[in-house]
Parts: structure tokens; sequence; C-alpha cells
């Protein structure tokens, strides 16, 4: 499944402002809500995110995007 360039800088606009705002519970595109163990772990997404962005905008193809992500219970 490829992902929209559009889409990545949603969700990573989306983490940054649960980050900013001392929140670890984000809402996806879908209306599926996932929320981060961590302030960490959350930073980790937003890396990832920052990561397959650069590489989308860098001419260079992207051979994998990996989101790891866990519901908390």
């Amino acid at each position: 499944m490829a992902v929209a360039l559009s889409d990545l800088q949603r969700w990573r606009d989306s983490l940054l402002e649960a980050r900013l705002n001392g929140l670890r519970r984000v809402r996806d595109q879908n209306g599926e809500e996932i929320e981060y163990r961590s302030d960490r772990e959350l930073a980790a997404a937003l890396a990832a995110a920052d990561r397959a962005i650069a590489e989308m905008t860098s001419g260079r193809p992207v051979l994998t995007v990996k989101f790891q992500t866990s519901k908390g219970l």
C-alpha cells in the first residue's frame, strides 16, 4: 500500500501537535485513536514520519516505511 506525501505530512502534523500539547493520544484519518505509552515512543513515531517525508521529497525511492504502534489497555 502506497502512502501519499500529503497523508504523511498530515500524520506528522498530528503527532507534533499532540506532543507539543503534552498529549499521547492521536486520532488518524480513519478515526482510529492511537495512544503512545511515553513521550519517547511518540518522538520515535515523529522521527519515523520525518524520515519518510525526507525520503519522499529527496527524489530517492522509498523502499520501506515502518510504523510501530500499540494500543494501551
